[in-house]
């Protein structure tokens, strides 16, 4: 492998490195990270490795700790090194600056100062994903790691059921079970969806199904590694109320409010909530 120490413009270069096998990183990341005068890295273990295992030297130059927890200072002084004509290299842990992880604030401040910004493209976990899960990528929204709080999960998940776009998230192991409970539950059990783990490495995993087979299938399940999850669109935007509201008093007159409620959710790819509550309704019980 022929690593080139390049004369790089000033500025921010920001460099996505390998999300597990260390050769996946492309050539001109390597010569960014050979020549780049300063590194700023999320941490700096990872990138002092994966450099010691291409064969480049960090020699004197600055390896600096940028991550999501850095003090607005330590992005000042970044920028004000490009400013003043250094390279800076700024790379991940994993993956690409920016995609949920540190980068958005020092690539914002840099534009504003009127600090060339760069990018090395390269190895992404959510369309690596995309490209194992099997499920439409024409349209796509990056979700990223939904928050842990119950009340503000319920309302992202509510805020994006209805988009018309394959969903993508990215969860740690400690929490995909609950996730892929109340994905089923707010988006509908019936929605296809896969979890991607340890993508490109030695026990990477994909696991294709519905959304409540897969809350089903991890129930019970000890989960390690990197987890991104990719949710298909659902009927649920196309599911008229009116329509709904049929089924529902078909539904009804057959049986009770629970089984109506799972037989229309079911049938429409509907959030169970929202067929409770109109089903509520109907019964003038809200």
């Amino acid at each position: 492998m022929d690593i080139q120490h390049i004369s790089l413009p000033p500025g921010i270069h920001f460099v996505a490195t390998p999300i597990g096998a260390a050769r996946d990183i492309t050539l001109r990341a390597l010569d960014i990270l050979a020549s780049a005068d300063v590194i700023a890295a999320e941490d700096t273990r990872t990138a002092r490795h994966l450099m010691q295992i291409h064969g480049i030297a960090l020699g004197d130059r600055l390896l600096i700790a940028y991550h999501d927890h850095s003090a607005p200072g330590v992005r000042d002084k970044l920028i004000a090194m490009a400013a003043a004509g250094k390279s800076v290299a700024c790379v991940s842990e994993a993956g690409t600056p920016m995609v949920a992880d540190p980068g958005y604030p020092l690539a914002r401040d840099a534009i504003a100062a009127g600090v060339p910004v760069h990018t090395a493209p390269g190895p992404s976990a959510m369309l690596a994903a995309l490209t194992v899960a099997g499920l439409p990528s024409d349209r796509v929204l990056f979700v990223g790691f939904p928050p842990p709080q119950a009340a503000a999960r319920r309302a992202l998940f509510d805020e994006i059921g209805g988009i018309a776009a394959t969903l993508v998230f990215y969860e740690s192991p400690r929490r995909v079970r609950r996730t892929l409970r109340e994905l089923s539950d707010a988006l509908g059990e019936m929605r296809p969806a896969a979890v991607c783990r340890e993508l490109t490495k030695r026990f990477e995993e994909v696991t294709r199904g519905t959304l409540g087979e897969l809350a089903a299938a991890f129930e019970g399940r000890e989960v390690k590694g990197e987890i991104v999850v990719v949710v298909g669109r659902g009927m649920r935007a196309a599911a008229a109320l009116e329509d709904m509201e049929a089924a529902l008093r078909a539904a009804l007159a057959r049986g009770s409010v629970k089984d109506a409620v799972a037989e229309v959710a079911a049938a429409l790819d509907l959030p169970r909530r929202d067929v409770y509550r109109a089903a509520l309704r109907l019964e003038g019980k809200e």
